[in-house]
């Protein structure tokens, strides 16, 4: 039956049909098309690193063909919108393929996966470099402290060879003062020595001259009269649990030295004391406190000071102490107060001041070798008629103690050459000048 002579109703209910058919094709084609793109869109967004991977969004931006805009059916399939699968995927809603399945988050996953194994990398690269860095900088550090123990040494170094310089310097200076003292005297006592060969000035016989001279000669030698080279050693700031060493070294030698002191208490220190006076050595006074600041502020200090230095000595060994020796010696630069006063106030008490001509240079806080010390001691007494040894009897002074034997020895093999302890005979040797000539001569005499 043709379609003209079908009834209207049968008709339409044909084309019903086929419309149905063709729904449920299209919708077929659809569903085909979208399980197609969502596939595409898991490849795509696994892979969403490249733009190859981007099938699933094909369908509103490839070139190659845009299925997404044939199937633009109605608003419920959309197709088109079903190559959006790599974004979000949620099949929940109304056959939004491209939103049904959120594959795109396992590709994200993945991605930040990598981003954190990256980081970690770089992270674990920059610690390296900051190890390497303060490894660097603590070899420079240590490079630099060795290059400052390095300096420290030279100049130690230094500062020994300035020492001895300095005292070479102060004992040819004293020397050639001595030497104008000597000319000075001749000079204005007259020479006697071309009055005769049988007789002396006094009109004595020769050969009773010789006789009287051979008489004294032992009590000359020892008080080193006629001897051209008279040593004293004397030891600063003592007593100490050390001095002990030294007054038995001294012994051991039959040597008589002279101990500058400070006002240490204690039964040790007492002990000590009566010790360096009854072996038969001077104790002489070094100030009570030591401490210059308040000793060189006045003189009224330092005259309150020296009293009770004078006083103590006394009260501990029996002996009113004479000699004195300035802290710093009286040439010392500390002082602000004119030295000379406080000499002129010691030559008022009766006291002589003794300074030093040659130096042993361990007056420093490091120690001097001992090599260095025997010769500081013994270099240069051939230079002098008079030689004063600076040391000092200190516990922390090992080497002085050490050096101690030799430098005895040293001098005892010297010619016309001898030992002494100061005493109120003794040649003064002093840095500085503080009296007139006509005084110099009054005490001389």
């Amino acid at each position: 039956m043709s379609e003209r002579n079908m009834p209207k109703d049968h008709i339409s209910k044909d084309k019903r049909t086929a419309g149905n058919r063709q729904r449920v094709d299209i919708s077929k084609d659809r569903a085909t098309q979208a399980s197609g793109t969502e596939r595409a869109g898991k490849s795509g967004e696994a892979g969403r690193a490249g733009k190859t991977g981007k099938s699933a969004e094909a369908g509103r931006s490839g070139k190659a063909g845009k299925p997404g805009e044939t199937g633009r059916a109605g608003k419920t399939g959309k197709p088109g919108e079903s190559g959006r699968a790599g974004k979000t995927g949620k099949p929940a809603e109304a056959g939004r393929f491209g939103k049904s399945v959120n594959l795109g988050k396992s590709g994200r996953a993945g991605g930040k996966r990598e981003g954190l194994s990256a980081g970690k990398s770089a992270g674990k690269h920059g610690q390296r470099i900051w190890i390497w860095v303060w490894m660097l900088l603590c070899g420079i550090f240590l490079l630099r402290i060795w290059d400052l123990n390095h300096t420290v040494e030279t100049m130690k170094d230094k500062i020994n060879q300035l020492t001895r310089f300095a005292a070479q310097q102060q004992e040819r200076l004293q020397s050639l003062t001595e030497t104008l003292e000597e000319e000075r005297d001749l000079q204005s006592r007259g020479d006697t020595r071309g009055q005769g060969a049988g007789f002396t000035g006094d009109g004595t016989d020769g050969q009773a001259g010789d006789r009287l001279e051979g008489e004294a000669s032992e009590a000359a030698a020892v008080s080193g009269q006629g001897v051209a080279h008279k040593v004293y050693l004397t030891f600063d700031d003592g007593p100490s649990e050390k001095t002990e060493e030294i007054l038995e070294i001294l012994d051991r030698y039959d040597v008589k030295a002279t101990f500058f002191v400070v006002g240490k208490e204690g039964d040790q220190a007492r002990e000590t004391m009566r010790r360096i006076v009854e072996a038969g050595h001077t104790l002489g006074m070094h100030s009570y406190t030591h401490k210059y600041d308040e000793i060189y502020a006045s003189v009224e200090n330092f005259a309150a000071d020296f009293e009770k230095q004078q006083d103590y000595l006394y009260e501990v060994t029996g002996v009113k102490s004479m000699i004195y020796r300035f802290p710093g010696g009286s040439s010392n630069t500390v002082s602000k107060i004119d030295m000379r006063r406080f000499a002129e106030y010691l030559d008022s008490q009766g006291v002589r001041f003794f300074d030093w001509n040659i130096s042993s240079g361990d007056g420093g806080s490091f120690l001097v070798p001992v090599e260095t010390l025997i010769e500081n001691c013994t270099e240069t007494i051939g230079n002098h008629d008079t030689s004063v040894v600076l040391m000092h009897d200190v516990p922390g002074k090992t080497t002085t103690r050490e050096a101690l034997p030799e430098i005895i020895e040293k001098i005892q093999a010297m010619e016309d050459t001898v030992l002494l302890p100061i005493t109120e005979d003794t040649a003064l040797i002093q840095h500085i000048e503080w009296q007139d000539e006509e005084s110099k001569k009054e005490r001389m005499w």
